[in-house]
């Protein structure tokens, strides 16, 4: 018997991730707040639509959620409409928005409660891991759910890891973005401290990426930063959304991250020059305008 599945929320990185849902035979149901989002992914991939989550879960036996923030979340699982009245007992919710841990724990409570289950899967890769289904995954929850689970989510990812108990997934997507924090004001530096000495950043990338400082930023991204162009994905805007959360939860934890603290403000500058929408290997254009 097919998987029936729900995919809520549209986005850049739930249109492709609901696509390869429908392309490993998955019997989809698609629900966005944008309609026309939601009618522009039924005219490319076999699946069908509804008007609220409500609707779109009914009979699945796993809903996927990728919206914006914690109250994007609570909008889409809670009230008369929302996901949890409507889900099958024994059925999974797994949100692959990055939100706070203690969303995550509210959550995996309010899923006890309708004995639903619950995982929460925030996702590194971007766009492009999305449209490519090359997610990493990072899971929180119990073995026997992420168990069921972790079948289908492998159709849109290439890593798909259970890290401990709800919450544990959205802390582990914590400490990737501060440890992309680090890297990419790291590699801003790096290209502009090279152009400020007359070298050729593409002589210096070119060779020190074949030492310890390769990263998939240099890779990836040195070429459009130098050229001054940021339209490749995940948004500062987005950025600091998550390393707000970082620093409220290093608040709770005692954890020191100046580094981290430190980024945030560079993208807040970003931000004030008009960038919030620019990617992440923006803040390179910081450092071009202080030149």
């Amino acid at each position: 018997m097919t998987t029936k599945v729900a995919f809520l929320g549209l986005g850049v990185m739930g249109y492709p991730m609901a696509g390869h849902l429908s392309g490993a035979g998955f019997e989809v149901t698609v629900y966005n707040r944008t309609r026309l989002k939601a009618e522009s992914w039924i005219n490319r991939y076999s699946g069908s639509l509804a008007a609220t989550p409500a609707e779109a879960v009914v009979n699945a036996d796993m809903v996927f959620s990728c919206v914006g923030q914690d109250d994007d979340v609570r909008e889409i699982c809670y009230g008369d409409v929302g996901a949890l009245a409507a889900m099958s007992p024994g059925s999974i919710l797994v949100d692959h928005t990055t939100a706070s841990a203690f969303l995550a724990r509210e959550l995996s409570l309010a899923c006890v409660e309708r004995q639903l289950s619950f995982i929460d899967a925030p996702v590194s890769g971007g766009q492009q891991g999305a449209e490519q289904g090359l997610l990493t995954v990072m899971c929180g929850g119990d073995k026997d759910v992420f168990d069921k689970a972790r079948p289908v989510i492998e159709s849109y990812a290439k890593t798909v890891k259970l890290m401990g108990p709800a919450g544990d997934g959205q802390l582990c997507k914590m400490v990737n973005q501060i440890c992309i924090a680090g890297i990419v004001q790291g590699l801003a530096e790096g290209l502009h401290f090279a152009e400020c000495a007359g070298l050729d950043a593409e002589q210096v990338v070119d060779v020190i990426s074949k030492g310890a400082a390769q990263s998939w930023q240099m890779e990836n991204r040195h070429q459009t930063m130098l050229a001054g162009e940021y339209e490749h994905g995940f948004a500062v805007d987005w950025m600091r959304k998550d390393l707000g959360m970082v620093l409220s939860e290093a608040r709770t934890n005692g954890a020191q991250i100046p580094l981290a603290a430190l980024v945030d403000q560079f993208y807040a500058d970003v931000q004030a020059q008009g960038g919030g929408r620019w990617d992440t290997s923006s803040l390179l254009s910081r450092l071009s305008r202080q030149k």
